[in-house]
């Protein structure tokens, strides 16, 4: 896929993956758009990248979501949509005792799933309309095997494997123009992951395999230890559990901080 002199609209922008994907593609000849819910973070990004349209906005509010298909519209429209907006709870999230477990998984699965769905049902008319578009869902190497820390974040990213599948052969078989890649992150380091174990990447790292992906037409794009877990969690699932989760004694401390 070409990204010189496409439109790119980046959910949850402002920072972190997002951000880094504002520079790289911006770097490739792409116009970017960025969406964020905190303004300091979206003008201290614009500061930055002086060429980003940033707007304010949240990938999980239906009113929020058309308000913002109506500006993109009047700016011209755009070529790609990047779901990359998510959102962790972490470990109050475990749903054992936690009066707000409910609320949290709520949260989980209403921006880091049916943000998603939301947005490409707003998109699609839109995206139909290029000559060469494009759906990039980011799910997790937890969509392959959970974590029992974050359970309910780890079913969000499954959700979004299976959506990003079945969506994809439904473009197919319309014969659609629009592309749907899905990225599969590792654990990266970003404000999200902070405080959580095991071994992670950079997010240069994650958006430099993913503009790779991209421009060869790899639709499912695996980053890092994702690759080992995949084929693991196919062959060896016990082994890839053990790998993804930490030892009992780590639980048992983690469960005492609650």
């Amino acid at each position: 896929m070409e990204l010189k002199g496409k439109t790119i609209l980046i959910t949850g922008g402002s920072a972190g993956i997002g951000l880094e994907a504002a520079k790289q593609f911006i770097a490739e000849g792409a116009r970017v758009i960025i969406t964020g819910r905190d303004q300091k973070k979206l003008d201290l990004a614009k500061k930055m990248y002086p060429s980003l349209t940033a707007i304010k906005s949240d990938a999980s509010n239906k009113e929020a979501a058309e308000a913002l298909y109506r500006e993109i519209d009047q700016l011209g429209g755009i070529d790609i949509l990047y779901n990359n907006a998510g959102i962790m709870n972490g470990l109050d999230n475990l749903g054992i005792s936690s009066t707000k477990h409910f609320e949290k998984a709520a949260a989980e699965i209403n921006t880091n799933y049916l943000g998603i769905v939301l947005l490409n049902n707003l998109f699609m008319d839109m995206l139909q309309s290029r000559k060469e578009a494009a759906i990039i869902n980011t799910s997790s190497i937890l969509s392959y095997t959970p974590s029992i820390l974050v359970p309910t974040y780890s079913a969000s990213k499954a959700a979004v494997r299976f959506y990003t599948e079945a969506l994809r052969e439904h473009l197919h078989v319309i014969r659609s123009n629009v592309k749907v890649f899905e990225i599969l992150p590792p654990l990266v380091k970003t404000n999200m992951s902070e405080g959580m174990d095991g071994k992670s990447i950079t997010p240069d790292v994650l958006i430099t395999g993913l503009i790779k992906g991209l421009k060869s037409d790899t639709y499912t794009i695996r980053i890092g230890d994702t690759k080992a877990i995949y084929l693991l969690n196919r062959f060896l699932p016990k082994m890839a559990h053990k790998l993804i989760n930490p030892k009992g004694a780590s639980l048992k401390q983690h469960l005492n901080q609650l």
